[in-house]
């Protein structure tokens, strides 16, 4: 699409709908985004990166470029007749009471509260005759609210507190320590920690991670040698010592300290995939750390210990996890004995009461089995429907545990579980304005590409007419071995209740399958995570929830990626195109913050010539085709996102800006004083939703709200 100068970047029209076309359109001037003549080369091969200048978040042309993009975006929104209706059903609906279940640290009860509307989630507590007090609200920290709590733990005695707060959703954290009595400060913050848990020697001090400072933008400079840190309380934090990664440059390390006390267990990787793990006897101070795993070829950590046995988690001969146990005194991997072996199914356990809880994941929903100390399974634990269930987990004196449910039509619910008997009682339900009994929720299979089989839950509102003309948002992520679950949305209310399918595959590249459904969605096959998408929403179309007049295909970082990625092979697919914060440059996301570390799902575009030619083929930012048609797309990132860094999303809108014909809106809407997602207030996260809701559901031709 043709640009025009900056000086005219504002100018909007709305034009009405014509008889052919059910279609909302406003015809829209973007900002003139410059070129600069900037090549690499790769493997003999010349690449142009015209925007590369847009990489540069601290320059004064960035913030204009953003500030005209915002403007012509908002004054886009503004427009949409039902936009500001669906930003107040969000905050109707969104206005109920969450609690959280609650967890005991030395006299206290600790649990978190949200009135509703509150843009943080308050920790509270009560004391032993039932008093209750605020102990931390995070509301507090900032003006805004975009100041918020991201970590917290206590030393073992309950009596100090240390605790992390993000500014803004950045990755870089600073930890407070403060008395839990009378909660003063008891020292200066540590500054600079980054991907970090906190974890105390007694209640002397703590372990924490943090990489070294970078030189230039700290948004997004490359940080590449994790370290782990020790620091005594009462010292300055110029005077603590690193305990790993001076000599052993690792891009990820983490420590915890085992819930007796007596051993500190550190991970340390290169990748987002497999790890090292070492561990050190915390009872003899001057003890070396001893290595149990040296490779990264597996994913390990240790799940609890009694004396001297430990229990490991672990993929290695596993794909789909199981639970080994060790002596301290000879813990390599020839060692080990299984405890729980390997089933069909993926396992992630956790232990509390003086029991383990391996939970499974069973075509991604959960199955709960309690275990005690010598391997004997107790009993499988009765859930109250067919979802995700998480917790489960506690220290080994606890009489109670608790565990939450949820799928896709059921609120986020808070259950007590006695672990003696099995019995289980709710909670806290969450009082929604939401009649899960008018919805449906069904999980079907279908075929990608290839032949592989693939699960997609589908929801929607009972009754509906498969006449291909339902509203349909068409959720994927597909990498980094994560797993997509049933869970509730409040936002998703809004999209439900208007008639909207919500569909949610399980692409290959997830880890809803173990390591191998995990690797076939990774480096030179990555094209099959896309290929499963596409997959997805040709089922769609063809069972007739929908059709691609009315299909919106969203994802975020790496479902980003995913979006990006398939919205430029397949542009006739879907009317709607949502990429959040995503991976939208494949042949620089390396050489960002510490995205170097993706390279075991990615590969990077130096390893070979076959690498950087499958990774060019297929980067969204590489693969906007000049004269094409592509739908109404809203591009969403944040101006302090770290993690993936705004650059790739600001070059894929310019791209789409320059290159596209036709009607269909292409847009950036940049988040300020906002993040890769963690820690957003709830008046930023409703602003949000309701920007998108509103321009997929115009974009579809919607004309008013049910």
């Amino acid at each position: 699409m043709k640009n025009i100068s900056l000086m005219l970047f504002c100018s909007v029209i709305v034009i009405s709908c014509n008889k052919e076309s059910s279609q909302n359109i406003i015809v829209l001037n973007y900002p003139e985004t410059k070129k600069v003549d900037t090549v690499d080369v790769y493997f003999d091969t010349k690449v142009n990166d015209p925007y590369r200048w847009l990489e540069d978040d601290m320059s004064e042309e960035t913030a204009a470029w953003v500030k005209a993009q915002n403007e012509v975006t908002f004054g886009y929104l503004d427009q949409i007749p039902f936009r500001k209706q669906i930003k107040e059903r969000l905050e109707k609906v969104w206005n109920y009471e969450r609690i959280s279940a609650p967890f005991k640290e030395g006299d206290f009860t600790y649990y978190f509260k949200n009135n509703g509307l509150q843009n943080q989630s308050v920790l509270y507590r009560k004391d032993a005759d039932g008093k209750e007090e605020v102990f931390l609200d995070p509301n507090t920290f900032s003006q805004d609210g975009t100041t918020s709590l991201s970590g917290l733990e206590f030393s073992k005695d309950g009596f100090i507190v240390a605790y992390s707060t993000s500014d803004a959703g950045s990755d870089w954290n600073k930890i407070h320590v403060i008395d839990a009595f009378t909660k003063e400060k008891l020292e200066e913050p540590i500054l600079d920690v980054k991907f970090s848990g906190i974890g105390w020697l007694k209640n002397e001090g703590f372990y924490y991670s943090s990489y070294d400072k970078p030189k230039g933008s700290e948004l997004s400079a490359k940080t590449d040698q994790h370290k782990l840190y020790y620091h005594k309380l009462g010292t300055p934090q110029s005077e603590d010592k690193v305990v790993f990664g001076l000599n052993e440059k690792r891009r990820y390390v983490g420590a915890g300290v085992t819930e007796d006390g007596n051993y500190l267990v550190i991970t340390a990787a290169n990748s987002t995939s497999g790890n090292e793990l070492y561990i050190k006897d915390l009872k003899a101070p001057n003890s070396k750390i001893i290595t149990v795993v040296n490779n990264f070829e597996s994913d390990n950590y240790v799940l609890d210990n009694e004396g001297s046995k430990l229990f490991i988690v672990t993929n290695l001969n596993a794909p789909n996890k199981k639970l080994v146990t060790v002596d301290f005194n000879n813990p390599s991997p020839e060692n080990w004995v299984d405890f729980i072996p390997e089933t069909e199914n993926v396992l992630s356990p956790s232990t509390g009461a003086g029991f383990i809880f391996a939970n499974y994941m069973k075509d991604a929903v959960s199955v709960v089995n309690q275990y005690d100390y010598s391997g004997k399974q107790i009993r499988n634990i009765q859930l109250p429907g067919v979802g995700s269930a998480g917790g489960f987990g506690g220290k080994k004196t606890d009489a109670d545990l608790y565990f939450s449910f949820t799928n896709y039509v059921t609120p986020n619910t808070i259950y007590a579980f006695n672990p003696t008997t099995g019995a289980s009682k709710e909670y806290q339900k969450p009082k929604v304005e939401f009649k899960p009994e008018d919805y449906e929720s069904k999980q079907v299979f279908y075929t990608s590409k290839d032949g592989t089989k693939v699960p997609m839950i589908i929801t929607h509102k009972k009754g509906i007419k498969l006449d291909g003309k339902n509203p349909t948002m068409l959720y994927g992520y597909g990498g980094f071995n994560v797993s997509l679950t049933p869970s509730f949305s409040t936002a998703n209310i809004i999209w439900l209740e208007n008639g909207g399918v919500y569909a949610v595959p399980n692409l290959r590249g997830g880890g809803e399958y173990g390591k191998k459904w995990h690797d076939a969605g990774t480096q030179l096959k990555k094209q099959n995570v896309f290929d499963d998408f596409i997959a997805a929403a040709e089922y769609l179309i063809s069972e007739k929830y929908t059709s691609s007049d009315y299909l919106a295909l969203r994802g975020g970082s790496n479902g980003g990626l995913l979006v990006g990625a398939v919205m430029t092979q397949r542009p006739d697919l879907m009317k709607v195109a949502l990429p959040a914060v995503g991976v939208l440059d494949m042949l620089r996301y390396h050489t960002f913050t510490a995205g170097a570390g993706w390279a075991y799902d990615y590969g990077t575009a130096n390893d070979s010539k076959e690498m950087f030619d499958y990774l060019k083929g297929y980067s969204p930012v590489h693969n906007v085709k000049k004269g094409t048609s592509y739908p109404a797309t809203l591009v969403t990132t944040g101006d302090h996102d770290d993690r993936v860094v705004p650059a790739h999303s600001f070059k894929f809108a310019a791209e789409l800006q320059e290159k596209h014909e036709g009607t269909n809106p292409v847009l950036i809407r940049i988040d300020v004083n906002a993040g890769h997602g963690a820690g957003k207030p709830i008046s930023k996260t409703i602003e949000e939703q309701a920007d998108i809701f509103a321009f997929t559901l115009f974009n579809m031709g919607v004309k008013k709200l049910k």
